[in-house]
């Protein structure tokens, strides 16, 4: 799985004034993050809005996605939820054929047992054709997996390959890394403590902010791969108001608008999510004209 290596980021799926799908502005969003020396790509993870999407809405980003990366970098799609016969059944009948690897939520609002969050991901592991990705985000699922459950799956399954591991708790991640198998991948899954995590031994970062700032977010990632500390913690100090500024109202509202401020795609998010307001949109917008002026 070295191509999981790096940065990976989670594409929004960007809105036309109507709601409907800017496909091109897709197409733009992937070109960008592609010329900006990412190293794969998330199609419908939840900065996508993915539980907003119709059946057919899905179909066309992945598709979107597909047409416009041109092969060029490796694609992970978001195969998850709570219901585990339901993710199952799409493993079981979609073609995963342009995928690296599917990332898989932990079931949220069912608050699993430990013991329950296993035999989900067991049967994810069993029914996938494909590598997967574990995600664990307990502050969206109300439920954390605990290390335990991770390396269990991690050394009982060898398509079980990775975690995005989200908890934002530096402590648990380290723990991951400590007692993983040598080939499984403990990626982080928040922005602001991706570089410490590579650091300590992770392999790098599923970002959000990665595909607002490309060039400089995957390359700070890489410098901390390559061991060369103060260099990436002068682009992690760089980048941290914005950072901060992305999730203060909520994800991917945050991020829209740096797309917004670069031109690339608009602001708009579907309810219940509402776009950033005034204040934080001038804020957003002067950070990054100083990046990029």
């Amino acid at each position: 799985m070295q191509s999981l290596i790096g940065t990976g980021v989670a594409l929004v799926t960007p809105f036309k004034s109507d709601f409907s799908i800017d496909v091109d502005a897709l197409k733009r969003i992937v070109n960008y993050s592609i010329e900006g020396g990412i190293e794969y790509l998330v199609v419908l993870g939840t900065t996508a809005e993915n539980a907003t999407l119709s059946q057919e809405e899905k179909e066309l980003v992945i598709a979107t996605v597909i047409e416009a990366n041109n092969g060029a970098l490796p694609l992970v799609l978001g195969v998850g939820g709570n219901n585990t016969a339901k993710v199952v059944a799409e493993l079981e009948t979609r073609d995963l054929s342009a995928f690296t690897a599917i990332l898989s939520v932990s079931p949220y609002y069912n608050k699993p047992t430990q013991e329950g969050i296993y035999q989900h991901f067991k049967a994810v592991a069993e029914a996938s054709p494909i590598p997967v990705i574990l995600y664990n985000v307990p502050g969206r699922t109300a439920s954390n997996m605990l290390p335990s459950t991770v390396l269990r799956l991690a050394h009982e399954f060898k398509n079980v390959v990775a975690i995005k591991e989200a908890a934002g708790d530096l402590v648990q991640a380290m723990q991951l890394i400590q007692n993983k198998p040598s080939d499984f991948l403990v990626i982080s899954g928040d922005d602001m403590i991706a570089l410490p995590m590579v650091l300590a031994g992770g392999a790098g970062v599923i970002s959000v902010i990665g595909q607002g700032f490309p060039r400089e977010f995957s390359n700070m990632i890489r410098l901390g791969l390559e061991r060369k500390v103060d260099e990436a913690f002068k682009t992690q100090y760089l980048l941290a108001d914005s950072i901060d500024m992305i999730f203060e109202q909520g994800n991917p509202a945050g991020i829209k608008q740096i797309f917004q401020s670069l031109g690339i795609a608009s602001n708009t998010v579907r309810l219940p999510l509402v776009t950033v307001d005034e204040s934080l949109e001038k804020r957003i917008d002067t950070f990054v004209k100083k990046i990029n002026g």
